[in-house]
C-alpha cells in the first residue's frame, strides 16, 4: 500500500513538472462538433486547428481539460456564447471521441429541435443545457445508458410529454431541473438517495404527488395547478362512482390493477438488476481515476478551531464537523500545523484541520474548471471537509520567502466576506493555493447558470445584503492592503462565493503582487476596466469599476459582456445603465424579478445610480472606494 502511495505522488509531481502537450485528434473533434453548430462566431477567435485546446496561456473558449501529464478534454462549458443549431444535427460522433469528456453546459443559447443524442455518452456526468428552445418529448428510456449522470438541468426549455421514466432509475442523480418546460402526466416517484435537489415547477403536471417525494419541497411542484396531495396541501378529488357500474365492480377493477402492478414490478425488478451490472462496469472504470478512499488525520487543537469557525463568520456554508481520528499513526509525524511544512504543502489556517499533500491526492477529487491563472479542483476529504485545489501558474514574480510572506499574509484575514486560503504548495514551477469548498456555489451561478429554487430566493433583500457584502469585504481589503496597486484586482461574480444564508465571500484578492507573466496578469478582471484598456493604467479606481460592474448585474440580473474577452454576447450593462438613466428609464434596468411585490423601486433605483458611478469612464471622475461603500450603506430595504 506504501508502494502504491508513493507511485501516486510521483505521479503527481511529474504532472507538476511536465508542460501540456497536445491530445492527439481532439483538436480535430472539437472543431467538427463545432461544424455542425450555427454561426459558432464567438468560437472563431480561439478555436484553431493544430492548436492545443489544453493550453493554459492560450485556452480555447469554453474548453476545460483534466489534470494529468498529458491533458485532455473534459469539459466543454459554452454557456452564453449565442450559439445555435438544431438538436438533431449537433455531432455527436466528435463528442463521443473526447474520451474524457464528462461535463457538458449549453445553457442559455439558442439551441432549438429535439434533445441531442448526449445519450450515447455512457461517461457524462454533469449534462447543462438550461435556457434554450429544445422541443418534443424525450423516449422514456433516453437515459438508461447514463449510468455515470449526477446533474441535468434541462429547465427553461419547451420539452413536452412525460417525465422520462429513465431518470428515476439514475442512481447516481444528485440534480435535478426541469422547471418552466411543458411536461405533462403523473410525476415520478425519484427513490434515489443520491438526489439532493429537484425542481418541477412551470410545467403542466396532474395528478397526485407520491408520498416518496415529500422530502422535497412544496416549492419543487409550484406552478402546476393539476398537482395535488400532502406536499403541496391540496387535497387530491376522487373520481365519481359510474352510476351503470354493477356492485362489485370495484374489487374486481382493483385485482385488474393489482396484477398489473405485480407485472411492472416482476419486468422492473428483472432489468434493474440487469442495468445495475451494467452502472456497475461504467463507474468501476471511472472509480478507478477519481475515488480514492483517504485518511486525514488532525490534532485535537484542530477539534476546537473547527468548531468555532463558524462562530467567527470566516467560512460561510463550507463543511465542518469534528476530525477526531484516534489512533491515526500519522497524527503524531505532523504535528499541529500551525505554518509547518506537511510532505511540502503549507498549512497557514488551521481552521478546517491540518493535512499533507498525500491527503489531497487520495481524496476524491472533481474538475471545477479553468481560467486565465489555473485550474481548481475540488478535493473531498474522507471526513467529509471539501476543499478547493487551485494551481497557480506564472507565480514568479517573487522569490520564495516573499511569495511565502505573501501567502502567509492572507492566511490570516479574518473577515466576514473574506475567504482566506488554508493551506499552499510551492514550487517554482507552479504553486496550489488550498481554500474550504462552499457548496451553493458562485453568485455568477446562481444569476445565471440556473434560475431554479436557488435563484427564486435572490429577491431584493437578499441582494441587497450581498451588494453590501461585497462592498464590507472590499473596503476591508483596500484598508488591508492600501498600499497595493489592486488591493483585489479580479471582483466579478464568479470570485464571489455565497454562504447558505447568502453571505458572500470574496475570493481569488491581492493576488497582482505575485503574478510575472503579462498574458496572466491581464486575465485579471481590473485590466477590464477604460484605463486598463486604453492606457495600461492601474489603480485602486479600478476596483471600484470591478465593483460596479457587479453591482449592475445583481440589479439587472444581465449577464456582462464585459466577462467575455471578445465581449460578443450578455449584456454592456455600463452602457446600457448610462443610457437608461439619461433617458429617465431607470425603472426598466432593474430585473422583473426583485420588482414585483416590492415597494423599494426607489431603493432600487438608488443602487443603479451607484452602480454607474462606479463604472464611470474616466478613472479621474470616478468615485472612491470609501464613498461608493457609504452610498451602498446608505441604501436600505
Amino acid at each position: 500500500m506504501a508502494a502504491v502511495r508513493l507511485l501516486l505522488l510521483l505521479l503527481f509531481i511529474f504532472s507538476l513538472l511536465t508542460t501540456p502537450s497536445l491530445s492527439i485528434g481532439e483538436d480535430i473533434h472539437l472543431l467538427e462538433f463545432k461544424e455542425s453548430l450555427k454561426d459558432p462566431i464567438s468560437l472563431d477567435s480561439t478555436w484553431i486547428k493544430d492548436t492545443n485546446p489544453c493550453d493554459p496561456k492560450k485556452p480555447w473558449e469554453g474548453v476545460d481539460c483534466s489534470d494529468t501529464a498529458f491533458k485532455s478534454v473534459s469539459a466543454l462549458l459554452l454557456m452564453n456564447l449565442g450559439l445555435s443549431g438544431d438538436g438533431g444535427d449537433l455531432d455527436m460522433d466528435a463528442l463521443g471521441n473526447l474520451e474524457s469528456l464528462r461535463i457538458i453546459s449549453l445553457e442559455n443559447n439558442t439551441f432549438s429541435g429535439v434533445l441531442p443524442e448526449f445519450n450515447r455518452l455512457g461517461s457524462l456526468k454533469s449534462l447543462f443545457l438550461s435556457g434554450n428552445q429544445f422541443s418534443g418529448e424525450i423516449p422514456q428510456d433516453f437515459f438508461d445508458k447514463m449510468g455515470s449522470l449526477k446533474k441535468l438541468h434541462l429547465s427553461r426549455n419547451k420539452f413536452s410529454g412525460t417525465i422520462p421514466g429513465s431518470l428515476t432509475r439514475l442512481d447516481n442523480l444528485m440534480e435535478l431541473f426541469l422547471q418552466q418546460n411543458e411536461f405533462s402526466g403523473p410525476v415520478p416517484v425519484f427513490g434515489q438517495k443520491s438526489l439532493q435537489t429537484i425542481d418541477l415547477s412551470g410545467n403542466k403536471l396532474q395528478g397526485e404527488i407520491p408520498e416518496g417525494m415529500s422530502r422535497f419541497p412544496a416549492k419543487a411542484f409550484d406552478g402546476n395547478p393539476d398537482l395535488c396531495g400532502t406536499v403541496v396541501s391540496k387535497d387530491c378529488v376522487a373520481p365519481e362512482k359510474n352510476a351503470g357500474q354493477p356492485d362489485g365492480s370495484g374489487s374486481v377493477t382493483k385485482w385488474v390493477i393489482l396484477a398489473v402492478v405485480v407485472g411492472v414490478l416482476l419486468v422492473t425488478i428483472l432489468f434493474k438488476a440487469k442495468k445495475e451490472d451494467e452502472n456497475f462496469r461504467v463507474l468501476g472504470k471511472e472509480n478507478l481515476d477519481e475515488v480514492v478512499q483517504v485518511h486525514m488525520p488532525t490534532s485535537s487543537s484542530s477539534n476546537k478551531r473547527s468548531g468555532s469557525s463558524t462562530r467567527r463568520g470566516g467560512g460561510g456554508g463550507g463543511g465542518g464537523g469534528g476530525y477526531n481520528e484516534p489512533g491515526s499513526q500519522s497524527s503524531s509525524r505532523r504535528g499541529s500545523g500551525g505554518g509547518k511544512s506537511n510532505n511540502d504543502l503549507v498549512v497557514i489556517n488551521e481552521e478546517k484541520g491540518v493535512f499533507g499533500l498525500p491527503d489531497l491526492m487520495k481524496a476524491a477529487a472533481e474538475v471545477l474548471g479553468s481560467g486565465g491563472m489555473g485550474s481548481a479542483y475540488k478535493a473531498i476529504m474522507a471526513n467529509g471537509v471539501s476543499v478547493v485545489v487551485k494551481r497557480m501558474r506564472d507565480m514568479n514574480k517573487l522569490n520564495k520567502d516573499a511569495f511565502e510572506a505573501e501567502i502567509r499574509r492572507l492566511g490570516r484575514i479574518r473577515h466576514r466576506n473574506i475567504l482566506p486560503p488554508l493551506a499552499y504548495h510551492y514550487r517554482k514551477e507552479e504553486k496550489l493555493l488550498i481554500t474550504e469548498f462552499i457548496p451553493k456555489g458562485s453568485l455568477l451561478f446562481l444569476l445565471h447558470g440556473d434560475r431554479g429554487i436557488g435563484h427564486a430566493e435572490l429577491n431584493w433583500p437578499t441582494r441587497l445584503k450581498i451588494i453590501k457584502g461585497v462592498a464590507r469585504g472590499m473596503g476591508f481589503l483596500h484598508t488591508e492592503f492600501a498600499n497595493y496597486e489592486l488591493p483585489h484586482g479580479n471582483l466579478k461574480s464568479s470570485n464571489i462565493l455565497l454562504s447558505q444564508n447568502y453571505e458572500p465571500l470574496l475570493t481569488d484578492y491581492a493576488l497582482y503582487s505575485l503574478i510575472s507573466n503579462t498574458q496572466s496578469i491581464q486575465a485579471l478582471f481590473a485590466y477590464k476596466s477604460p484605463e486598463a484598456v486604453l492606457f495600461q493604467q492601474l489603480s485602486p479606481k479600478s476596483d471600484v469599476y470591478c465593483l460596479g460592474i457587479v453591482v449592475l448585474e445583481i440589479m439587472t440580473g444581465k449577464f456582462p459582456s464585459q466577462y467575455l474577452n471578445n465581449q460578443k454576447g450578455g449584456t454592456d450593462v455600463v452602457q446600457w445603465a448610462g443610457q437608461a438613466i439619461s433617458e429617465g428609464r431607470v425603472s426598466e434596468l432593474i430585473d422583473p424579478e426583485i420588482v414585483n411585490g416590492s415597494d423599494s423601486l426607489e431603493q432600487m433605483e438608488k443602487m443603479l445610480y451607484i452602480g454607474t458611478e462606479c463604472t464611470e469612464s474616466d478613472h479621474e471622475k470616478r468615485i472612491e472606494m470609501r464613498e461608493a461603500i457609504r452610498h451602498i450603506e446608505e441604501v436600505h430595504v
